[in-house]
């Protein structure tokens, strides 16, 4: 990924998963020069960071729903089944 600034923008959540996956998987496998390293990293943090407020910003679109009233009424989303 390049550092253009709005590059992350332009990806969808799963692109940008995929080369998050991609810079970890190069990273655990320890071949990478160090200064490269640095860079990489810094890139998945950026990465990571844009997943999470993709993450953030649907969960707030979830937690509000319109019932037919027109009033906004909130729910839990709950990970346990």
């Amino acid at each position: 990924m390049t550092n253009k600034g709005n590059d992350q923008e332009e990806l969808t959540f799963e692109e940008a998963m995929e080369k998050l996956e991609s810079v970890v998987g190069k990273l655990e496998e320890g071949d990478v020069p160090l200064e490269e390293a640095i860079s990489m990293f810094q890139e998945g943090m950026k990465l990571s960071q844009y997943c999470h407020e993709r993450l953030q910003n649907v969960e707030k679109q979830m937690t509000q729903v319109l019932d037919q009233d027109g009033e906004v009424s909130t729910f839990e989303v709950d990970g346990e089944s």
